[in-house]
């Protein structure tokens, strides 16, 4: 370095401001000394007259040292929390979402713990673990045909996993742990991710049979900031870890052999903060990046994951001895009657035996007793007098309760026939619970929802009356499932709405014991014939052969735009560049909210060839509206324009 020259560190600031989403050059005085790539700094932003965290991503040398130059105030600590890997991730994941790479490393680089931190510095020498039990995984891996290939070469697929547990086991989670004691095995770090916590201590009680505790590094939400910072620094190691967490571990910092994702439907999945990108749209753009091997499993198909495979992108892997679940559905006669049951006589029936010597699960739809009313003679919803909101019953017997305003409605009376008798449009966990417990004398019901959260239950009789997404594990497996509101699931106003059903139904019937009966009540048609011959990426295939002409996703990608109406409209008009279908933008309409000046919303629907020059288009319209909308000494105001792209289900 010549005399004339000094040291630069190029900072990533740690701002939500779309406008400073760019590298700003600071000076390194001399007295900092070795700065190094990827450290927490303090700089100073002078048109807000404040210091600032940022990261130091580029280290350089410059000639000009006339060029006027605010310098690094301090280092924050010396440990590189930004690899560069990391920074490339997140910077490509924040282009292709129109969004703020800040935005990004927030959501995956915890809040700095300095006793945590200290104590992993001490600890110089990195644990190399080894693997507990390798014929066991070895065994779960061949059972799927191809995919100790796709393992090996970096390949991508979507596996079907078996539906049957492996002893206590469930069988995707097995399927995951065995993958990724495979990685280990060879030396290389894995990231498994999954929905919710529950998932994440099944995944954790799998990896816990095949290898040891040191080996896995868990990111949950549910954790204390220390332990959380502890996963973190872990990730960092070059000692090879399995990552097993939710939605965010798909940006952990290991240098990654394998990613994988369980059952990627779920919306938990979808990041609900900016810049709103999806855990499997991380993990394919890392993928891409690093040629990791990469792995989307589940009971059921995607439309998201079917149009990968159907390009070619993913190959298909299923097990080599494909023992389903056996599934039955509702007879004619029973579809047909005016009135259905409930519970239609086959149901009823096969559910009484199976109780009489295990566990039978009852998937509703709702938790609680009654959650909707209607008029018992026009079958109109029954609305508050006062405020017009839905009424419903904690109890039986119980005074109808606005579930808006809280109000009773002891003298109600229907405003479209004057009828003052009222009925249940459908029925919770707990109504459902109490109808089986009358119907089932003598065997235990179990009722397992939000409220009352379950995890195990034992291999004994009994009904397990579960909404979806909560239905515990039986030891053994359940001795049958019975699928119920289905028609009333499928009403949904959701683009997804099927897919979904189809994914709930069979999550449900992948906890049946071998030969056990599923039966699904009430439903016909393409979603369920798919549950009945297992054939759900068929289903898939379908809804994507749909949605193609409708320019509707997966088939391409929408963007959702709202703003006031001259933000939208200078949005927009960016977008008349870029040749798009005339059909190409939906709306605008008004959004139904108390702002001032009222704001609109449109979507925008572009071929994925597109997807980088719309993103860019509308990344600049967002940052040209934040730099116009300064107010005073550098304050703002709310940006009168807000993106998010790859939204799942268009709603106008």
């Amino acid at each position: 370095m010549s005399s004339q020259s000094r040291r630069i560190a190029r900072v990533l600031l740690d701002s939500p401001l779309p406008q400073l989403d760019r590298l700003f050059d600071y000076a390194i005085p001399d007295a900092l000394g070795e700065v190094p790539l990827g450290v927490r700094v303090r700089v100073p932003l002078r048109t807000a007259g404040r210091v600032i965290d940022g990261y130091v991503v580029e280290l350089d040398d410059e000639d000009d040292a006339d060029r006027p130059l605010s310098e690094v105030e301090s280092v924050v600590s010396t440990v590189p929390v930004l690899p560069d890997r990391l920074h490339r991730l997140a910077r490509r994941v924040a282009d292709r979402a129109a969004g703020s790479e800040s935005d990004v490393l927030r959501l995956v680089i915890p809040k700095r713990q300095v006793r945590v931190e200290k104590a992993w510095t001490a600890d110089s020498e990195p644990v190399r673990p080894g693997v507990a039990e390798r014929t066991r995984a070895t065994e779960v891996v061949a059972a799927y045909d191809g995919l100790a290939e796709v393992l090996t070469s970096g390949g991508r697929a979507a596996v079907e996993a078996i539906p049957q547990p492996h002893g206590d086991v469930l069988g995707w989670a097995a399927l995951m742990a065995s993958t990724a004691t495979a990685m280990l095995e060879e030396g290389r770090s894995s990231i498994l991710i999954v929905p919710d916590h529950r998932d994440l201590d099944r995944l954790r009680a799998a990896l816990d049979e095949l290898v040891p505790a040191e080996a896995v590094a868990r990111y949950d939400s549910r954790q204390t900031n220390p332990d959380r910072y502890r996963a973190f620094l872990r990730s960092l190691e070059d000692a090879p870890c399995i990552v097993i967490g939710n939605r965010s571990a798909a940006y952990a910092p290991v240098v990654a052999g394998l990613v994988a994702i369980w059952d990627d439907g779920d919306p938990l999945l979808g990041e609900p903060l900016a810049p709103y990108v999806h855990a499997r749209d991380v993990a394919l753009v890392r993928q891409e990046q690093e040629g990791s091997a990469l792995l989307f499993v589940g009971h059921s198909r995607t439309t998201d994951v079917e149009r990968l495979v159907s390009h070619g992108w993913l190959s298909d892997v299923r097990a080599t001895r494909r023992v389903l679940p056996r599934v039955s559905l509702s007879t004619p006669q029973e579809l047909e009657q005016p009135a259905p049951q409930r519970l239609p006589s086959s149901a009823f029936l096969s559910a009484r035996a199976a109780a009489a010597e295990g566990p039978v699960l009852v998937q509703v739809s709702r938790p609680g007793f009654a959650p909707t009313l209607v008029c018992a003679e026009c079958r109109a919803p029954a609305r508050c007098a006062h405020c017009g909101g839905p009424l419903g019953a904690a109890h039986r017997g119980a005074v109808p309760v606005c579930a808006w305003c809280g109000r009773g409605a002891r003298a109600w009376s229907c405003p479209a026939c004057s009828s003052t008798k009222l009925r249940l449009a459908s029925s919770g966990s707990e109504r459902t619970a109490d109808e089986l417990g009358r119907a089932f004398p003598g065997i235990r019901v179990i009722v397992a929802d939000s409220a009352h959260p379950i995890e195990r239950v034992a291999d004994k009789p009994s009904l397990v009356v579960a909404t979806r997404g909560a239905e515990p594990v039986a030891d053994g497996g359940y001795r049958a499932v019975v699928l119920l509101d289905g028609p009333r699931m499928l009403q949904a106003p959701d683009l997804r709405i099927g897919e979904s059903c189809l994914r709930w139904w069979s999550n449900a019937a992948a906890l049946a014991a071998p030969g056990a009966p599923v039966h699904l009540v009430g439903v016909d048609g393409g979603v369920a014939r798919a549950l009945a011959t297992w054939n759900q990426s068929g289903y898939a295939r379908a809804e994507l052969a749909e949605r193609a002409p409708l320019h509707m996703p997966p088939a391409a990608r929408v963007a959702l735009v709202e703003g006031t109406k001259a933000a939208l409209d200078r949005a927009l008009g960016s977008l008349s560049e870029l040749a798009l279908p005339p059909d190409a933008v939906l709306g605008p309409v008004p959004i139904d909210s108390d702002d001032l000046p009222p704001r609109l919303r449109a979507l925008v629907r572009f071929d994925y060839s597109a997807g980088a020059r719309v993103a860019t288009a509308l990344r600049a319209a967002l940052v040209a509206e934040a730099v116009g909308n300064r107010r005073g000494r550098g304050r703002t105001v709310r940006n009168p324009l807000s993106i998010k792209l790859d939204i799942l289900d268009p709603e106008l």
